[in-house]
């Protein structure tokens, strides 16, 4: 499946539950999506991260931080 398909049965999750889930607070959180780092979508004036998204974002980390 290529980067940019929809996987059907993602979980949509909101700002607030990304951040708690990174342990970041939403200011930070923000700039991360503005970097375009994390990828995210609207739902009309919602902005929504799926949860593949997320755990690639994670993922990214993991191997940015080995050597």
């Amino acid at each position: 499946m290529s980067e940019n398909e929809y996987q059907p049965f993602d979980q949509l999750l909101t700002v607030s539950e990304t951040a708690q889930a990174l342990r970041l607070s939403r200011a930070t959180l923000y700039g991360i999506l503005s970097r375009g780092d994390l990828r995210s979508v609207y739902i009309g004036s919602r902005r929504l991260i799926r949860s593949s998204d997320l755990a690639a974002f994670i993922a990214n980390l993991s191997s940015e931080a080995q050597p």
